[in-house]
């Protein structure tokens, strides 16, 4: 399996590295705060993988490890390699980096999505009408960069090493006409079609489901090919979203989404009712003004 060069990923790689290390060398985090002369706060964010270490730094927690040699070179590159930037890196100002540099390299995605097709799905012209409906503060320039984003990001699609995705979609998701009549019929095509991917699986929650393990709302589960990089969770909000890694917390929402694709509709069967969607939508079915009566 061909591993997709991530920053974000070795970084995360890396911290767990120099954690593992530091615990068999019975240092504390303080202990290499001291003899380094900077805050533990640096050390346990570098352990984290939420800041990088430089080439210097490595070299010199590993001294205090007593790692020295091949092992410690080999660290060494893989900070350099943290250090480099990403595709993303110029669209900084407009996503979440972290999760598009986990999401590259991630081997799996499993997610559940209550309100939006998933931006790895998504047509231009739907990803256009759902971003500036959520945020009528952005400039056109606003909109156009992340669309771009989006469709760089759906190159993991048809890789040589595709990634695979399951998606469960709320009933919700089908049936809000993001866009208007043309561009929701397209954006459904769209599912149908990538639903014909061997590493694309799509299932619908529907309605008549009711309450449901995943009604405190979206996340999605990335895991990646390296045994030594933990699975991580990304529970997404209106500011962004919460990376979750604890393992007590991952298995619970492993076990959620077990529960929410149990009750969904079968692939075949979803796939099917979305491409009904598509030629009947139930948007077109409802009477106009139905909410005042």
């Amino acid at each position: 399996m061909t591993e997709r060069r991530s920053p974000t990923i070795r970084r995360r790689r890396l911290g767990a590295e120099l954690r593992r290390r530091r615990e068999a060398a019975g240092v504390t985090i303080d202990g290499v705060a001291e003899r380094l002369e900077c805050s533990a706060s640096k050390i346990s964010r570098i352990e984290t993988g939420h800041t990088s270490a430089t080439p210097r730094d490595v070299r010199d927690m590993l001294a205090i490890y007593g790692i020295t040699g091949p092992e410690c070179e080999e660290l060494v590159q893989i900070s350099r390699e943290a250090r480099q930037k990403g595709w993303w890196h110029p669209y900084g100002a407009v996503l979440a980096g972290a999760y598009v540099g986990l999401e590259a390299a991630a081997h799996s995605i499993r997610a559940y999505e209550q309100q939006a097709v998933p931006g790895l799905l998504q047509t231009e012209d739907y990803a256009k009408a759902m971003i500036r409906a959520a945020r009528p503060d952005f400039t056109a320039e606003d909109v156009d960069r992340r669309v771009s984003v989006r469709r760089a990001r759906q190159s993991l699609l048809k890789e040589d090493d595709p990634i695979d995705l399951w998606f469960v979609l709320d009933e919700a998701v089908v049936s809000r006409p993001v866009g208007g009549d043309v561009v929701m019929r397209a954006q459904l095509e769209r599912l149908v079609k990538a639903a014909d991917l061997p590493n694309v699986t799509l299932q619908i929650l529907p309605f008549e489901a009711g309450a449901h393990a995943g009604m405190d709302g979206t996340f999605a589960i990335l895991e990646f090919p390296e045994p030594s990089d933990p699975e991580v969770v990304y529970a997404e909000n209106a500011t962004g979203g919460l990376f979750i890694e604890k393992s007590d917390e991952l298995r619970k929402y492993v076990f959620i989404f077990d529960h929410i694709r149990a009750a969904a509709l079968r692939p075949e069967e979803s796939v099917a009712y979305i491409a009904k969607l598509a030629k009947e939508p139930l948007w077109k079915a409802r009477p106009r003004g139905f909410m005042s009566i």
